[in-house]
């Protein structure tokens, strides 16, 4: 598994949906904000958190993932010539949704019996789009190698053993913000989606490009940019005054946001990739310089996707990087697999 795969835009993949050639990509924007749309919410969930409830009414709150300090990232290094360069891996953000019905507010209640009053129907929350109702795996994931290796998951569900993973029953959308991408920079983020897709059985489908800044504090829900659906996961290239987790020989992070409804199981549903616009296009004029960068997108998809970093130095997810290694090996696929066997969320 150690060579680059090579894929083409233009390879028949039912895991990874593009326009056909010649197709308009379409610019994903805001709405129009006099079209009476749901506006962005001030926060992830778009609700009053539970800490600040608790905390107004002076009691204690119990500590929440997503409020603690971010452990630093670990980091990837090159050797050789590329002594120093790192890749980051972002921690995992989770939100928490309330009010979870009994019936989807999507479905009309029945007609009140005559001489009772009307039953009006349950208020549709803002913080998320419609459920999807799915059951069904979009794609099966591919069997792990028979012998599998070392590998890792960057979260866990409240058992500690099973993984987050996203649901395999939705479409992860993603867009592409093209400022400062270098050539040949997105054919090569195209190429490593379909590898992940092929790895995990998960299915991608690009929405185009967008004008949405990659920002740390970025909403999970946009409806008046994105309509109704989880943000698509972000992928955009950065200097290191845009994003100063990119300074020095950092040439990448990327992380993805967990929700669950109540208590009930945590599902990826968005996530952002963010790439060095410096040092990759350095790298893309440098030997194997496309199969390195390609394998530093998967490298970072791999986090994206829910896997951490390992110390076995025969993996893409091993913190440095190698010529040698620019695509996943044995201990990858086994995690990959198990993180496209995760759960469907029909609620979510």
């Amino acid at each position: 598994m150690g060579g680059a795969l090579g894929l083409t835009e233009g390879r028949d993949d039912a895991r990874l949906q593009k326009p056909g050639a010649g197709a308009e990509i379409p610019l994903v924007h805001p709405h129009d904000p006099e079209d009476g749309g749901p506006q962005l919410p001030a926060s992830p969930s778009g609700r009053v958190p539970q800490w600040v409830l608790q905390e107004a009414a002076g009691d204690p709150a119990p500590p929440e993932p997503w409020r603690g300090a971010v452990a630093p990232p670990r980091r990837r290094r090159r050797r050789g010539l590329w002594s120093g360069l790192l890749v980051a891996a972002a921690v995992a953000g989770a939100v928490t949704l309330v009010d979870p019905s009994e019936l989807p507010w999507a479905q009309r209640l029945p007609q009140a019996s005559p001489g009772l009053p009307a039953t009006s129907e349950p208020a549709r929350p803002t913080d998320r789009p419609t459920p999807s109702g799915l059951l069904v795996p979009l794609g099966p994931p591919p069997l792990p190698p028979p012998v599998g290796g070392t590998h890792g998951f960057t979260t866990f569900q409240d058992d500690g053993v099973t993984p987050v993973a996203y649901d395999p029953c939705r479409t992860i959308h993603y867009v592409l913000r093209p400022d400062a991408a270098p050539p040949g920079g997105e054919q090569l983020v195209h190429d490593a989606v379909l590898r992940i897709a092929d790895v995990t059985g998960l299915v991608f489908t690009f929405d185009g490009y967008t004008d949405e800044p990659l920002t740390g504090e970025r909403a999970v829900y946009q409806p008046e940019r994105y309509g109704d659906q989880w943000a698509p996961v972000l992928i955009g290239w950065q200097t290191e005054a845009e994003n100063p987790a990119l300074v020095g020989d950092v040439v990448g992070e990327a992380g993805s946001v967990a929700v669950s409804l109540g208590d009930g199981p945590r599902v990826f549903v968005s996530g952002t990739v963010s790439l060095d616009s410096a040092q990759l296009p350095e790298i893309l004029g440098g030997r194997d310089g496309a199969a390195v960068v390609r394998g530093i997108v998967l490298h970072e998809l791999g986090h994206l996707v829910g896997l951490a970093h390992v110390d076995d130095d025969a993996e893409l997810m091993y913190p440095e990087a190698r010529r040698a290694v620019t695509d996943f090996a044995a201990g990858d696929l086994t995690g990959l697999a198990a993180l496209g066997a995760g759960p469907c969320v029909p609620e979510l």
